[in-house]
């Protein structure tokens, strides 16, 4: 038999800085700044979506978008300090859309008939479900209960969930690049082209800049060109989704976003708690539990670090709950997942460094606080986003999949497992996104709205059914036979902090506090 020439690896090599290595500050300070270029997709989506529909005007979306952004970036730099320690962006979630969509359509608000009354009514009893549902992360986190179900991960269990945290995402990709293809496309190949035709080509000196820094390359001169677009009238007798989707004048949100604002607590005033609303949302809050797990291992792995054992795990699923309690308190109108595009990030410039995301929360809450600036670029076109999404959030596909190289995939048990729950991870969630409405809570429709609202947020998340799926089988089926198949000699290890001594290298906590708080 020949010889193996690329034998599995703890560690991916192919990376030019890992966690605890930094750039020089000048690189650090751009690609930190092209952390928040790229998150401010999600930023300024979500909003978007959401406040019209509980009644805000152009200038409490502004609002709400600087809330979410003031509080993304403590998160993040909570997350990075005291957390997982991860190089991990934490911002706004998508999978709290559906319980929100329940609590807007809640008969009692939509009683009021004024529509800045309604607003304010509805984001009060956002923040009080978001208080009480984040209580259920930061316990499971910080009595270690996610850390104990996270013994019974396995390589072969794991490698579809990470798998299914980008793959899943495939609705943020092409489908919205295509709602302006002459954006997006020359934006999708222009990225594919500097990141792998021409990362060799240094122009200056030895930095790879077309490597290092492809978004903001790419963004400046499509935005450029999308803004000559628009200037020129191409989009002036086109349908309003292709206005909405292609042009850059989206004077509303810049006119109405104050030169400076500093987002408090209770800034909506006191939220309100109705036990339907919090249930609803606490399906948010364990389905972003998950998706946050599989990007968890998924940055690990693109940042040269070990995977974070069950014990760090917990404490940054903990952290995480006190992220979504600081949600409800500002109000940023939905709560908290690490972001998966900033996870491929990391993968797609070889820079896997702390510092670079640590920096790049500072540029989250400056920009926060100077609303007229960060509304300049949540003008970027949707589309652009869209495009960077097809790279990203396959990178991160490919990096979960690339976990089954610890496996036996000679084997039909692990074959079966992985294809069963990729395929019905996808399928499944399609098929309850095809009945979706948010008049009648999705397939589920029975009297209780909230137990609508939960059981149809659990089943249109992709990582949590393909989780579902793929850790029950495999710890079900031939389990005792399967422990080398599985892949559990090599994972076995990471399960306990103490398990591989370069755990205290990636994950001790900073300013000596394992004194205080001694990982398990």
């Amino acid at each position: 038999m020949a010889e193996i020439s690329h034998p599995p690896m703890e560690q991916l090599q192919d990376l030019e800085y890992c966690i605890d290595s930094n750039p020089p500050w000048p690189e650090t300070v751009l690609l930190a700044f092209q952390n928040y270029i790229l998150m401010l997709g999600s930023s300024a989506f979500i909003p978007a979506l959401l406040v019209p529909a509980m009644g805000g005007t152009d200038g409490d979306k502004a609002r709400v978008m600087q809330t979410l952004l003031f509080v993304a970036g403590i998160k993040t730099l909570v997350q990075s300090l005291f957390g997982t320690r991860l190089p991990a962006v934490v911002g706004g979630s998508f999978a709290y859309v559906i319980p929100i969509a329940y609590i807007i359509n809640d008969s009692s608000l939509q009683k009021i008939s004024n529509d800045h009354e309604r607003f304010i009514h509805t984001m009060r009893a956002i923040q009080g479900a978001l208080i009480v549902a984040s209580s259920i992360q930061i316990i499971l986190g910080y009595s270690q209960v996610w850390g104990l179900f996270s013994r019974f991960f396995s390589p072969l269990g794991m490698a579809p969930v990470v798998g299914l945290v980008g793959l899943g995402m495939f609705q943020r990709g092409f489908p919205q690049l295509g709602n302006c293809i002459e954006i997006g496309l020359p934006m999708l190949l222009l990225v594919i082209g500097l990141t792998q035709y021409l990362k060799h080509v240094r122009p200056f000196k030895d930095v790879p800049i077309f490597e290092r820094f492809p978004i903001l390359i790419c963004v400046t001169f499509v935005w450029i060109y999308a803004i000559i677009l628009t200037a020129s009238g191409a989009y002036r007798h086109k349908p309003s989704l292709t206005q909405h989707s292609c042009r850059t004048d989206k004077a509303n949100l810049i006119s109405t976003a104050p030169w400076f604002k500093f987002p408090y607590p209770l800034q909506w005033g006191p939220p309100t708690f109705a036990v339907g609303h919090s249930f609803a949302m606490m399906s948010a809050v364990l389905v972003s539990m998950v998706e946050s797990t599989g990007a968890y291992m998924a940055a690990s792995r693109l940042a040269i670090a070990t995977p974070p054992p069950a014990y760090v795990l917990s404490r940054g699923i903990g952290w995480q709950g006190i992220g979504v309690l600081l949600d409800g308190l500002f109000g940023t109108g939905t709560g908290s997942t690490v972001l998966v595009e900033n996870v491929g990030l990391l993968g797609l410039t070889r820079v896997g460094s702390r510092r670079v995301v640590q920096v790049s929360a500072g540029f989250m809450i400056f920009f926060s606080i100077l609303g007229k600036f960060g509304a300049v670029f949540a003008s970027i076109p949707v589309p652009i986003y869209a495009a960077l999404h097809c790279v990203l959030f396959g990178l991160v596909a490919a990096v979960g999949l690339s976990l089954l190289q610890f496996t036996n995939m000679n084997s039909m048990r692990n074959l079966t497992i992985t294809g069963l729950s990729l395929f019905l991870g996808i399928s499944i969630p399609q098929f309850f996104v095809h009945y979706w409405d948010a008049r009648h809570y999705g397939l589920v429709h029975t009297d209780a709205g909230w137990f609508n609202a939960f059981l149809n947020t659990v089943f249109m998340s992709p990582p949590t059914v393909g989780l579902i799926i793929a850790v029950f089988m495999d710890n079900t089926v031939d389990v005792e036979m399967s422990k080398k198949d599985r892949g559990m000699p090599w994972w076995v290890k990471f399960r306990n902090f103490r398990g591989d001594n370069r755990n205290e290298e990636f994950y001790n906590l900073p300013f000596n506090l394992n004194r205080f708080f001694p990982p398990t």
